[in-house]
């Protein structure tokens, strides 16, 4: 019997020893955030269920770059706090602020027609037809320099066979502050011409014919564009009187006098487009347009 109870004892004793032993190590164990969650340098961030998000604050155009991070989910080194960056409108004033955010070089691009191009485009300015496709197309973004002497965004459709020459010359007229009043598709005037023109507006492809003809115009082929053209009108003789386009444009059309915005043969813009292979209007024989340069390709 004594034997017996001495057994229970040692066995009690044991397990006593165990629990004890069980309980400290409870106690001494540190406190360690959950394994799976990295902290962001820089950002306080709680490891249970219940912690808050950080704000980080970026770089956007126009928008509310204010975003949450979640600091459970990534490293800083990886995390970009640049925010949501809405598309850039064409015309808008660019600060020198947001010029040195995105970097000039970067506002200088062209695309293929997206969707929503062609949306902008179908039955206005673009025809279906058998002579030039879509896919022939590309539209780019340009930065010019305004008449009010600010930084604008621009945008033209070209055919891809010149989209190098054009964003090589108007980079080339932007950093030389050459003035251009306005460059928005023309389909903005219902892809009417004369409305384009006698709102001073650079543009470029416009499906149709050449006026008083049934002969498409380069225009046509996205390989002409007019620059300035209310300064620069086009000007012929038609059933024996003047004709000039657009009609706001006849008090420029005597090019010996001297006034603001006028291309001529000394004119950068002259330069940039016939060392690209370009062709000037000014120089025809039958009429002269003076805003426009095209290309044969």
């Amino acid at each position: 019997m004594k034997r017996k109870s001495f057994l229970y004892l040692i066995i009690f004793t044991g397990i006593f020893v165990i629990f004890v032993l069980c309980l400290f190590a409870n106690v001494a164990k540190p406190n360690l955030p959950d394994t799976g969650t990295e902290t962001a340098t820089g950002i306080e961030a709680e490891t249970d269920a219940g912690a808050e998000t950080e704000v980080a604050t970026g770089t956007g155009i126009g928008v509310d770059t204010d975003i949450e991070v979640d600091t459970g989910s990534e490293s800083m080194e990886s995390l970009e706090t640049t925010g949501t960056i809405e598309p850039l409108v064409p015309g808008d004033i660019i600060s020198n602020a947001v010029l040195e955010a995105k970097g000039i070089d970067n506002l200088f691009y062209s695309t293929e027609i997206s969707p929503e191009i062609q949306n902008r485009i179908a039955g206005v300015s673009y025809q279906e037809n058998d002579t030039i496709a879509l896919s022939e197309l590309r539209y780019i973004r340009v930065l010019y320099y305004g008449f009010d002497g600010e930084t604008h965004i621009g945008e033209l459709i070209v055919n891809q066979k010149i989209e190098a020459d054009i964003l090589e010359i108007m980079k080339e007229l932007y950093e030389n502050q050459y003035p251009i009043e306005k460059m928005v598709l023309i389909d903005e005037y219902g892809a009417d011409d004369e409305d384009s023109m006698a709102d001073n507006n650079t543009s470029a492809f416009n499906y149709r014919s050449i006026n008083g003809s049934t002969k498409l115009s380069k225009h046509s082929l996205g390989l002409a564009i007019d620059i300035n053209p209310r300064y620069n009108p086009c000007v012929r003789t038609k059933d024996g009187e003047l004709s000039v386009e657009p009609a706001n444009g006849n008090a420029y059309t005597d090019r010996t006098q001297e006034f603001p915005y006028k291309i001529n043969e000394n004119d950068l813009c002259y330069r940039l487009f016939t060392a690209h292979g370009f062709t000037w209007g000014g120089s025809w024989n039958s009429l002269k347009d003076y805003q426009h340069f095209e290309k044969d390709i």
